[in-house]
């Protein structure tokens, strides 16, 4: 139990700390803009050393796909069209619980515009109990297996959405909530990782072949890939190499550090009006290789509720009509949503799965075990306490 008169005594102290941090962070973008400035008048020599050194700097470092000083008008979506999207829940494993099994709920939603088809708006849960469902054969924990099976599901569903929902001569999108870049798997060997990824680009593909055009929408994000490229012209050294000069070290303490932490989106707060995006840039993450066509390019987006960052595979970012229909959806999205996109919105509402909706579950399955014979069936000594008490 939170005792809150003794919080507010601290609370001051972290107003002070945010005060300070956010007048150093002003003064921090106005080196990314000046920066800036040299390298749009720079950009081909920057990008071809950027190139040579990427592989000895230890922070990821994005790469432009169009002139730095390119800032575009985004046109309206067309009055016809229409916008499928999913997102995800789970009930995580524990041992304290009556079974050790997990849930995936796949929220799924299909909005039509201008065409007086009724939406859909429904959920796709899934049990996983089996041990090899629960840990794969990927060597990682039944939450890291989860998550990645989760991610699976939201893809696979998107894909078989779209295609059952959208109707032939009718521009549609789809969307997801997050990134498309699968971080987590740059920690798994590499067989793993081409395993993992299969179902999820052939889902891809499978878009690609009906032209309907993917992307990952990103509120509030704190990538700072595209300052990085403005980052590493801070070293001072002429062969940058970040473990023999610095250690490792590229944090604040290291020569580039005058940028270090700072997002993206603070940068583009500052050259973006609403309605307009920045130019395209690359993702140079390593999972990326096993990505073929379906390579992540992102943008930055000014919805006029917040920069937005908007990841999409090549080839939807490098086809103008894919492209500028994935970015009109999202800026008719969020004014409908009143600052976020509703059908994202509407997946997440979906999916998720409330403290009522767990014990429920656990409820049923209690239930089952019963039915199947299981006499001794119970949580844990320790959970059990945890839901009580003596007070």
């Amino acid at each position: 139990m939170l005792d809150f008169l003794k919080i507010s005594r601290q609370m001051q102290g972290v107003g002070r700390q945010l005060a300070q941090e956010a007048e150093r962070s002003s003064r921090r973008i106005e080196e990314a803009l000046r920066l800036l400035d040299w390298v749009r008048q720079n950009q081909q020599a920057v990008v071809e050393r950027t190139a040579e050194v990427r592989s000895r700097i230890t922070f990821l470092i994005g790469a432009p796909v169009e002139p730095l000083e390119s800032i575009h008008p985004v046109a309206p979506i067309a009055p016809v069209h229409t916008v499928v999207a999913t997102d995800g829940s789970q009930i995580a494993p524990s041992h304290h619980e009556i079974a050790y099994c997990s849930l995936i709920n796949v929220g799924k939603v299909c909005l039509h515009y201008g065409t007086g088809a009724r939406p859909l708006l429904d959920s796709q849960p899934e049990v996983f109990y089996r041990e090899e469902d629960l840990y794969g054969n990927w060597g990682l924990s039944a939450e890291e297996a989860l998550a990645i099976r989760r991610s699976r599901a939201e893809t696979e569903v998107l894909a078989d959405l779209a295609l059952d929902c959208t109707d032939e001569g009718v521009p549609s999108v789809a969307l997801v909530d997050g990134s498309l870049i699968h971080w987590q798997l740059e920690q798994v060997n590499n067989k793993h990782q081409r395993a993992i990824l299969e179902p999820v680009l052939a889902a891809w593909e499978r878009l690609r072949q009906k032209r309907i055009p993917l992307a990952g929408y990103i509120s509030s994000s704190r990538s700072g890939d595209a300052l990085n490229f403005l980052r590493l012209q801070l070293c001072p050294h002429p062969d940058p190499d970040c473990d023999r000069h610095c250690a490792g070290n590229t944090g604040r303490g290291a020569p580039c550090g005058l940028l270090h932490g700072l997002s993206d989106r603070r940068l583009h707060e500052r050259l973006l009006a609403p309605g307009e995006r920045s130019a395209l840039w690359a993702s140079t993450s390593r999972i990326l290789e096993h990505y073929g066509p379906h390579r992540v390019h992102f943008c930055y987006l000014h919805t006029g509720a917040e920069v937005a960052r908007v990841e999409m595979p090549e080839w939807v970012a490098l086809d103008s009509e894919l492209r500028e229909r994935v970015l009109g959806v999202c800026l008719s999205q969020v004014e409908k949503g009143y600052g976020y996109p509703v059908a994202l919105a509407e997946a997440h509402n979906r999916a998720v799965v409330q403290g009522g909706d767990r014990a429920r579950f656990f409820a049923m399955l209690e239930t089952a075990l019963f039915k199947a014979g299981l006499q001794d069936v119970r949580v844990s000594r320790k959970e059990a306490r945890k839901r009580g008490s003596i007070a």
